[in-house]
């Protein structure tokens, strides 16, 4: 009987640790790093981040917090669109970037402030867009448009100041601003009759004939620019083209020159080689002429001396033997002439070229 009743009660108190864990793992509720929870009720306001907590039905309630970041995309164009200070429409796109602040306090306040639209990024849009419209129009209204534009910044910092006090009111933080779009507002937007889109359409239509005026002057400078440059470049290209007539007309004439200084070198040292083998024909023709001269010459010496010595054989021939004393030569006989002394034989007249070198 005593193993009987240790058995069953062992059994019941297995039974009852079964229970026991099934409901504390039905009830026990744990926080995560994305999500935390507020829980309410019995034993009053508890906020979990990092653990867990008993949630008992009927006795408590349970709030959940988003802890991830949020991206709330924020547009105003058209008729929405933000008005300058100077008057000008604008349309704008930014991107918020907000989260739940990781502190008790700020979980809290969210979790009464939101309640469960931080689980849904669209409630909490529909929830906070006013705020950050209304600080986009803020800033806005103390910037011109060019302002905007160059300062983008500036602008955001700004926007991201007067955001960041309206969202700490809920638990919120801002993390950053994005301003992703920025143009001026399409010309039909403008209401002739709001004073001011009034005020901004007449400064926008100066800006734009002035711009215009501006781009036209500049087109018609730089189309004169272009056609005075390809009037310089053509006369440089027709100054170049006749530079290079020139120079060949300049060679043509250098080679012209020097063409005929060569025939007319040429042709001089031809007459020089045929002058000169004139004159060496004409110094052997007279060479030749004197030699012939002169074998006559002495032919006819010889002719005299062969006929004085003959002469004078037949004049010693006639002497008397018997006289002893020299006597007068006897004279000739009537009919014979003493033997005249030749004549030099003419010769042909000597060139005045001989004639020069003679001299």
């Amino acid at each position: 009987m005593n193993l009987v009743s240790i058995g069953i009660i062992a059994g019941v108190i297995l039974v009852a640790l079964f229970v026991l864990g099934l409901i504390l793992t039905r009830l026990y509720r744990r926080a995560s790093k994305e999500v935390s929870f507020v829980r309410t009720g019995f034993g009053g306001e508890k906020v979990i981040m990092n653990g867990g907590a008993m949630v008992l039905p009927v006795l408590h309630e349970i709030i959940p917090v988003n802890m991830n970041t949020l991206r709330l995309e924020v547009r105003r164009a058209a008729q929405q669109a933000l008005i300058t200070r100077d008057r000008m429409r604008v349309d704008v796109m930014a991107e918020f970037y907000v989260r739940v602040k990781p502190s008790a306090e700020s979980i809290a306040t969210a979790a009464q402030t939101l309640g469960m639209k931080t689980m849904s990024p669209d409630e909490l849009k529909d929830l906070v867009e006013g705020k950050f419209v209304d600080a986009l129009r803020a800033v806005a209204a103390e910037m011109a448009m060019e302002e905007l534009h160059e300062k983008r910044v500036d602008f955001v910092q700004k926007v991201q100041q007067v955001v960041s006090e309206d969202l700490f009111k809920n638990g919120l933080e801002l993390e950053t601003v994005s301003l992703t779009g920025l143009d001026q507002t399409s010309f039909e937007f403008f209401n002739p009759q709001n004073a001011f889109d009034a005020e901004g359409l007449t400064k926008l239509t100066e800006t734009i004939e002035g711009r215009r005026k501006k781009r036209n002057e500049i087109e018609q400078d730089t189309d004169l620019a272009i056609k005075t440059k390809n009037l310089e470049a053509e006369q440089q290209r027709l100054k170049i083209s006749r530079e290079e007539e020139y120079a060949k007309l300049e060679q043509e004439r250098e080679i012209a020159v020097r063409r005929a200084e060569q025939e007319a070198s040429i042709a001089e040292q031809e007459a020089q080689k045929k002058r000169e083998a004139e004159e060496a024909k004409i110094a052997a023709e007279r060479e030749v002429d004197l030699k012939r001269i002169a074998a006559e010459r002495d032919i006819k010496n010889e002719d005299i001396r062969k006929a004085q010595a003959v002469e004078q054989a037949e004049v010693e021939r006639r002497k008397p033997s018997s006289l002893p004393n020299k006597t007068a030569p006897s004279p000739l006989p009537r009919n014979r002439v003493p033997n005249p002394k030749p004549k030099p034989r003419p010769t042909k007249p000597v060139p005045p070229l001989f004639a020069k070198k003679r001299a």
